[in-house]
């Protein structure tokens, strides 16, 4: 049964302010991810302003607060990380000419449909995807936005963010070597490498928050080596040095993004990226299904990390990534739903489900336990992402949480392992989804945004773009 009780029942319509408190009681299990991994049964977390002051039981937490949610029959968790995705795929999912191909002739099937893409599109499209992201409890994601006709600016994508409540790393994607170059996008939506350089830049200088516990972030992040020239990534290396700033790209991602990168360097892509200086703890990568040995020690020594996006990587028959691997060898690896148009959803929680289910195909039925696979897309994601502020539920940590209800048919006959049977189970939607303090889902239902309004608008203009 949930309550909400106190002074400020309203706190869903805004960002918390400094004074204003929030006490989540009664949960079954409060799931934490600290350094001890405490799974904490009938458990509180107590929020003030955008950050957790005490986790724990009824004795550890204060118990009066502006806001009270009773969560008995529910289980907490740290919000979801989500460390690799084009938000603006959501506008061509399904397309039927690209249900069935492998990486590189999905995308020169869906080239031509991105080059019509509007503003209107791009904001639209980012906002649907947000709001499925925190139906299935994410509270930070970044987006790797790379193509950008008609007028888009990656502003449109940050707007749209900041709209929703999304905490949100904006990754300023490129490309720059089409067709006539050897690349493989069209030559209408490459764009020059000074001006990608330039305003990167910009909006670097416009938007980036370094700050611990920022909302928004920026990533520099030229689309893959099979569409940019090494150029553009030694430059764009210096560039988010000079700022401080991560850096991402795809990687490895199937046996052709393999060939391409011995016929074109001479170089497996471990070695490519090596070269070029794309490793280190400000560095991760999207994919590496076929990263070798070399790679994955490179990776590990250098702190480079590693988005796994088990849902894509299966719709393309890309393969399986060697997670397991992976994380023997002491890399970081987070977790990506990609594009919804090589997933067809924003669902992180299903995310969690199938690596833990393509790990076991791959490698055997202990290759990742539940708990792994939750770790890695909490803790894992934040190392990813460079953040120590997120990712876990303790003391001065953001307050960003994700809360599944226990009781639904999904769930039934688990509950002897509620913590497990989120991961096993289809939970189904979140009850709540909090991010920086801020209710944003509540009762199931995004409160940042008309749902219904959006989805009608998001299928007309999706209509619109296959219409072409």
């Amino acid at each position: 049964m949930l309550s909400s009780m106190g002074t400020n029942t309203h706190a869903t319509s805004r960002v918390p302010s400094v004074s204003h408190t929030l006490l989540l009681k009664n949960a079954d299990v409060v799931v934490t991810m600290d350094d001890k991994r405490r799974e904490i049964k009938q458990g509180c977390v107590y929020i003030k302003g955008n950050t957790i002051v005490s986790v724990g039981t009824v004795k550890d937490v204060p118990q009066t607060a502006d806001r009270i949610i009773d969560l008995k029959g529910h289980i907490v968790i740290p919000g979801l990380i989500n460390t690799h995705h084009h938000m603006y795929q959501s506008l061509t999912r399904a397309v039927p000419k690209a249900q069935d191909g492998e990486l590189f002739n999905w995308l020169t099937t869906l080239y031509p449909i991105w080059e019509r893409l509007t503003p209107e599109m791009m904001k639209v499209a980012t906002k649907t995807a947000i709001a499925e992201l925190m139906l299935s409890g994410c509270t930070t994601s970044s987006d790797h936005q790379y193509v950008y006709p008609n007028g888009i600016k990656l502003d449109h994508s940050i707007e749209a963010a900041q709209e929703m409540g999304m905490r949100f790393h904006a990754c300023r994607g490129s490309m720059s070597v089409g067709k006539k170059q050897g690349g493989l996008p069209p030559d209408s939506i490459v764009e020059d490498e000074k001006f990608i350089l330039k305003d990167t830049q910009r909006v670097i200088e416009q938007f980036h928050d370094g700050r611990r516990g920022a909302m928004l972030r920026i990533v520099v992040a030229p689309c893959s080596p099979f569409s940019v020239s090494e150029q553009l990534m030694r430059e764009s290396a210096k560039l988010a040095r000079s700022y401080k700033v991560s850096m991402h790209t795809h990687l490895a991602e199937n046996v052709s993004d393999i060939e391409y990168s011995k016929k074109n360097f001479n170089k497996t892509p471990a070695q490519y990226v090596e070269d070029l200086e794309w490793v280190g703890h400000d560095v991760w990568h999207a994919h590496c299904v076929k990263l070798d040995d070399y790679g994955m020690k490179l990776f590990a020594r250098t702190g480079t990390g590693v988005a796994h996006c088990p849902c894509s990587n299966m719709r393309l028959g890309s393969g399986i990534a060697p997670v397991r691997h992976m994380l023997d060898c002491g890399m970081h690896v987070g977790l990506g739903v990609d594009g919804s148009a090589s997933n067809d959803s924003s669902d992180m929680m299903t995310e969690v489900r199938q690596a833990l289910l393509l790990q076991r195909v791959g490698f055997g039925p202990q290759a990742l336990t539940a708990r792994e696979a939750l770790e890695i897309a909490t803790l894992g994601g934040a190392k990813n992402l460079n953040r120590d502020d997120v990712g876990a539920l303790a003391p001065g940590m953001m307050a960003d949480l994700a809360i599944f209800r226990l009781d639904s048919i999904a769930m039934a006959g688990a509950l002897h392992d509620p913590v497990a049977a989120l991961v096993f189970c289809n939970p189904g939607k979140v009850a709540y989804t909090i991010i920086n303090g801020r209710v944003v889902v509540e009762d199931g239902r995004v409160a940042t945004i008309d749902v219904p309004v959006l989805i009608e608008t998001h299928n007309r203009l999706a209509n619109t773009l296959a219409a072409g």
